[in-house]
């Protein structure tokens, strides 16, 4: 039996072995998408069984909607979730209605806005002062998310900010200073789809980002996690406990304000904790 992945109005093709699928350039499938890992998963085809494997990403593999843990068998019509992306697996004979794509892709998800598709790449010296620029594209990126999402477009307003969400979270994870504005434009934005999807490993996001930058996360930011953490279905508690315990070495030092926010960051690690 031959099988098919259906992603995005295409058909990829999976021949014999291994099928990677990554931000890595050298995957057959590669997804420009801030919560998926350079490898990510691995699908192998064996036969007349495929299975799936989570190569120890950051936001891990959902198949129909259930995290994994092994590598596990995946059947025809199961959906397999990648960070914020969302696949199927199909027998041949049922992939004629979709683009088929013999060859593997590389695909990435579609910018709204030329401007940014047109900067020039940044070397790691100049990476910090591209983020800087960066934060000019949420402005004009963000108001067309803010009308997708207004409108109940989630999918839409994920497809138009995963280029500058990657680019902030990269820089981060690269151990890159960023300005406070461009780390809370990325987390307001990041919050409000963990809130619009459902989709834990938004809100993540916000956690790893403040981490790395070892930073309280604002009022707004606490008002939008509180929204989003009884909507989602699961988050890396493990990941804001330790950044909880990383805020309160500091509680000394805090002002009135900051440790009010802390006090709100503990009462979100308690209601992550009921989940």
């Amino acid at each position: 039996m031959r099988f098919r992945l259906r992603y995005q109005q295409h058909d990829l093709e999976l021949g014999e072995g291994e099928f990677a699928i990554g931000r890595n350039a050298s995957c057959q499938l590669s997804l420009d998408d801030p919560l998926v890992s350079r490898r990510h998963a691995l699908l192998v085809v064996k036969g007349i069984n495929v299975t799936v494997e989570d190569l120890q990403s950051r936001n891990g593999v959902l198949l129909n909607g259930e995290r994994i843990t092994t590598r596990v068998d995946v059947r025809a019509g199961d959906r397999i979730q990648i960070g914020s992306q969302e696949m199927v697996l199909i027998a041949a004979a049922h992939a004629n209605q979709a683009t088929m794509t013999r060859n593997p892709l590389k695909m990435t998800l579609p910018s709204l806005t030329e401007q940014a598709a047109r900067e020039p790449m940044a070397s790691d010296s100049d990476l910090e002062p591209s983020m800087v620029r960066r934060a000019d594209a949420f402005n004009l990126l963000g108001s067309v998310a803010e009308k997708a999402l207004a409108l109940g477009r989630a999918a839409e307003a994920e497809r138009i900010l995963a280029s500058p969400l990657a680019d902030v979270i990269e820089a981060s994870r690269a151990g890159k200073k960023l300005t406070a504005t461009l780390t809370d434009q990325a987390a307001r934005f990041s919050a409000k789809l963990a809130t619009a999807t459902s989709k834990g490993a938004w809100a993540d996001y916000v956690i790893e980002l403040y981490l790395a930058q070892q930073r309280m996360v604002p009022a707004t930011v606490i008002d939008e996690l509180y929204t989003a953490f009884r909507k989602v279905t699961s988050v890396d508690l493990n990941r804001l406990r330790e950044y909880v315990d990383v805020m309160r070495a500091n509680v000394g030092s805090y002002g009135p304000a900051d440790r009010f926010l802390f006090q709100r960051l503990e009462g979100l690690e308690r209601l992550a904790a009921l989940r």
